[in-house]
């Protein structure tokens, strides 16, 4: 376990000494000061971050009720689910990015005197583009529901519904005050990869044309040594701030350990002769 921490810390620590230490000069900040006030470092990051909450959304909006009903009433469609799910897997990023392209050229063409031409534009507004976000939520399918497919799992879902729906519960309910908590781990752990996904990718953004954190990074890169190595450490940082947040999130106690004890309650008033 040292020598693998030693192999990770090593190069970043020297990193780190090289955009601090000046030749001549002894130890200076510049590096990290004239990144914070670069032009397109708050607008870049603060539409990562953006892009990122917006598909983390997304896809749990689509997987979760799709995964649940599938383990309630229709588990033989699961491999079907599985294998629709994982696709993204086996599509290159590029291929991805090319297919999108094409669209976008297509339908403002063909589509100028319809109602859509400004759905075409909306999608591919500067500010926040859409596009990625539909983009980004196709190539975090595979890892989202590997997540919250283990944790279904590992709860038994029929049981824990058919109790509270024996006690009145309504169907919003049943999902907010029972599956929910008891999927707090695997929420956290898909909003994790899709986080991790999102602040990461480089491909697509750069071929359509928008400039997220990681673009902009690239394109930093170049400028000055010490900067472009400065604001590679940087984001590092923050993007282990925000997963070590998710990852405290998923893991807090006492939330989903609500769920179970009610479910039980409830079976146990079902149960009983009055």
């Amino acid at each position: 376990m040292l020598l693998a921490g030693a192999y990770f810390l090593l190069p970043l620590v020297a990193s780190f000494v090289f955009t601090v230490h000046v030749p001549g000069q002894g130890v200076s900040f510049a590096a990290y000061t004239e990144l914070l006030a670069a032009d397109g470092f708050t607008e870049s990051l603060l539409l990562s971050l953006g892009l990122a909450a917006a598909t983390i959304a997304l896809s749990l909006l689509l997987a979760v009720p799709a995964l649940v009903a599938v383990h309630l009433g229709s588990p033989r469609l699961r491999p079907v689910v599985e294998v629709v799910c994982m696709l993204p897997l086996v599509v290159p990023p590029i291929a991805l990015v090319t297919g999108i392209t094409t669209v976008l050229r297509w339908g403002p063409d063909h589509l100028s005197r319809t109602p859509l031409y400004q759905t075409f534009l909306a999608v591919q507004d500067e500010n926040f583009p859409l596009v990625l976000v539909l983009a980004y939520t196709v190539l975090a399918l595979p890892f989202v529901y590997r997540s919250l497919d283990a944790g279904l799992r590992a709860i038994d879902v029929p049981t824990l519904v058919e109790a509270a729906r024996n006690c009145g519960a309504s169907w919003p309910y049943v999902v907010r005050r029972v599956l929910l908590p008891n999927l707090r781990t695997s929420l956290a752990g898909a909003a994790f990869l899709t986080l991790a996904l999102v602040l990461g990718e480089f491909t697509i953004a750069s071929l359509l044309g928008f400039q997220p954190f990681a673009v902009w990074i690239v394109s930093i890169a170049g400028a000055q040594a010490r900067m472009s190595v400065a604001v590679s450490l940087l984001s590092l940082l923050i993007t282990w701030g925000l997963l070590l947040l998710l990852s405290r999130a998923g893991t807090a106690p006492g939330a989903a350990s609500a769920a179970p004890a009610a479910g039980t309650s409830a079976a146990s008033r079902k149960e009983s002769p009055s």
